[in-house]
């Protein structure tokens, strides 16, 4: 009973008393420091809106954004060819009002965007044969075009790749959908063409009728062209090889033509 009696006299004493009262003063005003600490450094308790940027274009975000404070960046874009080039097809966080998601303020909304144009690796096809190329092209979803020159060593295999009239070299990216001209080897040799008749014929005309026989080269000489609209206006006056009917040349020949500006008809 005694020791009972000294703990009841030492808990109801003045100085227990004062301790407890400073103890729980400043557990009282820690937690209100606290409180007040994590409200300025966490925004403790803001909801900021964020608002819905899905099919909206990139150009208009900072007026979207503006209403509610919040910083963006645009992190890259992915290829959609059904969509307008900018269109906004992915935000994080999620909008608001499909998420029920609210941020704080200085949260960073990221977006990606949409473009009509996709890079793609150019192979090396030189050497490679036709069938093969025009597989690895279609698969690539390049066009292309197809065009013949006579040699014996490369028959059938593709002897140069061009892009818009200029070689190319496998590894360069290019526009998904760009259309690549491969110029493939055809033996020739000892196949014999018709001559066409290109007497009275512009330049152009005649240099467009030899073209289309694929597989015959053509060179013009003008000697009274001084202008460019001399050389548009000239017409064939000789040829060589001479044509005349059921004449056959072997392909790969070049045909040249000899036009005037004083061509009479004759």
């Amino acid at each position: 009973m005694g020791l009972l009696k000294k703990i009841g006299n030492f808990i109801w004493s003045k100085k227990f008393l004062i301790n407890i009262s400073l103890i729980v003063v400043l557990y009282v005003v820690g937690v209100f420091i606290l409180q007040w600490y994590l409200k300025s450094t966490t925004n403790y308790g803001q909801r900021i809106e964020v608002p819905n940027l899905i099919g909206e274009n990139q150009n208009n975000l900072k007026n979207l954004m503006a209403p509610s404070g919040l910083p963006y960046q645009v992190l890259d874009s992915i290829y959609d060819p059904t969509k307008v080039a900018g269109t906004i097809l992915e935000q994080d966080p999620a909008p608001s009002k499909l998420s029920d998601i609210y941020v704080k303020e200085g949260r960073i909304v990221k977006v990606r965007v949409s473009k009509r144009t996709q890079l793609v690796e150019m192979p090396d096809l030189v050497d490679k044969s036709q069938r093969f190329a025009e597989g690895i092209l279609n698969n690539r979803e390049f066009r292309y075009k197809l065009e013949y020159k006579p040699s014996t060593e490369a028959h059938g295999a593709v002897i140069e790749q061009l892009y818009k009239g200029k070689p190319i070299i496998g590894g360069t990216k290019l526009p998904i959908g760009s259309k690549i001209t491969l110029v493939v080897g055809r033996d020739e040799a000892g196949v014999a063409v018709v001559i066409p008749n290109l007497f009275g014929l512009t330049i152009a005309e005649a240099r467009e009728r030899v073209q289309g026989m694929g597989s015959v080269e053509f060179f013009a000489v003008c000697p009274t062209c001084v202008t460019s609209a001399d050389s548009l206006s000239a017409r064939v006056e000789s040829q060589s090889p001479e044509f005349f009917e059921g004449a056959m040349v072997a392909s790969g020949t070049t045909i040249s033509v000899f036009a005037t500006t004083e061509f009479n008809g004759q």
